[in-house]
Parts: structure tokens; C-alpha cells; sequence
């Protein structure tokens, strides 16, 4: 069954850095998580004074971000999804080295928007020749496989406590870079009015690390994406295309109660970029990632699930203590799968 859902492409002008949950500068992220844009917005919104709903929730529930590849501004762009926590059916069939592929297929992160609607609903994946793998990337269409380049280069760390005596530490960051149109792009459901207040501020502010040097800057358009997905009728499996936080532990439970199922969690917090207290972390917790496979009997075609949490420190700092919430939103977009 097809399902039209409007998207928002971001074409970046500048590097980007993207942190993963180490905080190992050397290596940086290609995709953004949908709790850190949803929380850029956020902060954009407060900066120009829109008043933020109490329980944090704009209206809208956005997809994580994910890369798509894109010629010029008039070419058909390339839309990929993370790989899901989930049993393929690939057929190797007339490839020259089929051992070596074999070895490939385990490098696979991201998979077009064809091979993604071929995966939801279980359909076998034919691999008939030896180019339909470009580095970490499935697809069948023609693509610079280096569409997004990678580049090191060494800083200094200045502590961040100014009070106390320590010298600076040399550290390397890896910048990411995107090729022609290219860059990434996520799924929305909801009023956009407050969606687009928000970027139209984010775009000049920028996004990820180092954006007070320049860093993250993009423009941005809109588009639609169609998916292929199954009746809901034929599975009881679902596919979060966004970081999870469950509402309760009971919903939790009776998500993981499948045979099939497959996920991964990250930890989700970092520092407070509120002054004075740029010096503390907030409070953290564990989210499910995008790509994760749930049990769960879905009543429609799209189903949004999860909660808004308040990580804001409950003590108090020598500064004095956090007045406003500090929002992480584990709201996500879930579709079926067929296991």
C-alpha cells in the first residue's frame, strides 16, 4: 500500500560534525538522530520567542535524518534508509565473486528507497551483479560512491571549567562533506507552522559540533516521499524510523514480546548549552534507535508512539539551578514489517 508522506531536504554549505554518544571527535556520525533536531528546533523557537507547548511537543513528529544523494537541483534525488534490525532475503545469483559479497552484505548500513520497500515487506532482494554496492551504501542507481567524504582535522580541547588549571590537549575531528545536491533529509507528520519558524532560524545557526566556527549550515526544501508498505493486516511487527523512548514499561514489555524482533539503544544526554551551565551534563537516558523491529499489532499504516522527557538536572550548581526544561524526544514514526 503506498503512503505519501512530506519530507524536508537539508543541503548543507558547510562541514558537518556529528557526535556520536563516546564524544569521539575522530569519527563523526552520517546521520542526524530525530531527539537531536527535534531539540535544535526547539531551542530556535525559544530564541525568537515562540512560546514552547508545556509538555514539549511541537505538533509535528519528525523521522531521524538520513542521507540521500542528489546530482544537481533538477536530478531525481536518492533517498536512503538505515538497514533494519531485521533478516534479509538476498539471492546471489551470477556474481563473479560471491564469497567475497557474501562478506560485503555485512557492511551494508544504508539501503535505497527501492530495496527499502522490498525489505518492509519481506520480498527477496536479487543480486545479480557486482555493482549494486557502493561502500556502505545498497542501491542499484548511479551514485558517487564518495558523496559523503570524510576529513580530519587537529584542534585544541580548552577546559571547560575556566576556574580550574589545565592545559589545552590536542585532539583530532572528523568532518563530513557532501557531494553535488546532496545532504540529508527527514519525514514530518503534523502542523509544520512551528517546523518551518524553526528552520528558517536553524539553517543560519547551523547544526552538530563547532557551529559557533561556522560549522552545520544548510539550506533547506520540501519534497514528498512515497513508500510501499504492507497491509497491517499481514504482520505484527513494526519499524521505528525514529529514537524511541517507550511511554511505559508495560508498552516496552509487550513490544519486545516477539520472536523476530531486533533493535539496538544508545544513551541519550550530553552538556547543558544554556549559560551559565555549559559546564554540566544533563540528566541521560536510553532510547531505541532507528531501524529497530518491534512486536506490535499496528491499527494503521503509520503509527506514532513514545513520550517527550524532561532530562533537566534536579540539583542545584553552584550557578544556581536549570529554570526551564531540558526536552528529549523520544517520539517515533512507526510503519509495518513484514518478518
Amino acid at each position: 500500500m503506498k503512503e505519501t508522506f512530506l519530507i524536508y531536504k537539508l543541503h548543507f554549505t558547510t562541514p558537518l560534525h556529528l557526535g556520536d554518544a563516546r564524544d569521539d571527535y575522530s569519527v563523526s556520525l552520517k546521520s542526524i538522530a530525530s531527539d537531536t533536531m527535534y531539540a535544535a528546533l526547539t531551542a530556535c523557537l525559544a530564541k525568537i520567542g515562540k512560546e514552547i507547548p508545556p509538555d514539549g511537543d511541537l505538533g509535528f513528529t519528525i523521522s531521524s535524518l538520513f542521507p540521500f544523494y542528489q546530482k544537481d537541483k533538477e536530478s531525481q534525488a536518492i533517498f536512503f534508509f538505515p538497514k533494519p534490525f531485521k533478516k534479509i532475503n538476498f539471492i546471489l545469483d551470477g556474481l563473479t565473486k560471491p564469497l567475497e559479497k557474501v562478506k560485503d552484505l555485512k557492511k551494508i548500513a544504508w539501503i535505497d528507497l527501492n530495496y527499502f520497500n522490498k525489505v518492509v515487506n519481506n520480498e527477496q532482494i536479487i543480486l545479480s551483479h557486482d555493482k549494486v554496492l557502493k561502500n556502505e551504501f545498497l542501491t542499484d542507481k548511479e551514485i558517487e560512491e564518495d558523496f559523503i567524504s570524510s576529513q580530519i582535522s587537529s584542534r585544541v580541547r580548552v577546559p571547560r571549567d575556566y576556574n580550574v588549571e589545565k592545559d589545552a590537549t590536542p585532539f583530532y575531528m572528523d568532518k563530513i562533506y557532501f557531494k553535488d545536491f546532496s545532504g540529508l533529509y527527514f519525514i514530518v507528520d503534523g502542523a509544520v507552522n512551528f517546523l518551518d519558524s524553526a528552520l528558517d532560524v536553524l539553517q543560519y545557526e547551523g547544526i552538530g559540533t563547532d557551529r559557533n566556527v561556522g560549522n552545520g549550515l544548510f539550506t533547506y526544501s520540501k519534497a514528498e516521499i512515497s513508500l510501499s508498505l504492507p497491509d497491517v493486516s499481514e504482520t505484527s511487527y513494526a519499524l521505528s524510523l525514529s529514537l524511541f523512548i517507550p511511554e511505559s514499561k508495560h508498552q516496552l514489555e509487550s513490544m519486545l514480546s516477539g520472536e523476530k524482533i531486533g533493535y539496538d539503544f544508545v544513551r541519550r544526554g550530553g552538556w547543558i548549552t544554556t549559560p551559565p551551565f555549559n559546564t554540566y551534563r544533563k540528566n541521560a537516558i536510553y532510547a531505541f534507535t532507528h531501524g529497530s523491529v518491534f512486536s506490535m499489532k499496528m491499527d494503521n499504516n503509520v503509527e506514532k508512539r513514545g513520550k517527550i522527557v524532561d532530562l533537566k538536572p534536579k540539583i542545584e550548581f553552584e550557578q544556581g539551578r536549570v529554570n526551564h526544561p531540558i526536552w528529549r524526544c523520544g517520539k517515533t514514526f512507526l510503519v509495518p514489517v513484514v518478518q
